[in-house]
């Protein structure tokens, strides 16, 4: 009975322990190569984000720049962007090969949602498949909101 048991508990532990090493080792490697410069005081820009004030100020200087809200629309419906360059396109379609031929690679692509969760695992996948002009608004239309106020709006 004890060998069984013991038996059992071995071949439980090799399962356990060959899955905790399996991963993509290219794809591991890929990401190492994107986040390895991201140290310091320049960690948020080294990994794509912008603030509220960086996007405001370059829709101001009527930069060429293209948002893309990926919100979903019943969040869309209450409020959304009122830039001149924008696609709406929702997280959870966003890569599929007909939204991804929207994206340009020639221009600056502002990547928005609530709060910069979604955006970021967007605007990081974004960047893996090779786009590298992706940018993420750091804090999502929650920060850009508390930053653009009477004052700016011009």
């Amino acid at each position: 009975m004890n060998k069984v048991v013991n038996l059992t508990l071995l071949c439980a532990l090799l399962g356990l322990s060959a899955h905790a090493n399996a991963y993509d080792a290219k794809l591991a490697n890929s990401y190492h190569e994107q986040f390895s410069q991201a140290t310091g005081k320049t960690v948020g820009k080294d990994i794509g984000l912008i603030s509220a004030e960086g996007f405001v100020k370059q829709l101001q200087q009527k930069s060429d720049v293209m948002a893309i809200d990926i919100r979903t629309p019943e969040e869309r419906q209450v409020f959304g962007l009122a830039v001149k360059d924008q696609l709406n396109i929702s997280l959870n379609e966003l890569f599929s090969p007909e939204n991804l031929a929207k994206i340009p690679t020639d221009k600056p692509v502002v990547i928005v949602c609530k709060s910069g969760a979604r955006a970021m695992a967007a605007g990081t996948a974004l960047r893996q498949l090779g786009y590298g002009n992706v940018k993420v608004l750091k804090g999502g239309f929650n920060k850009l909101s508390s930053y653009v106020g009477p004052n700016i709006a011009k």
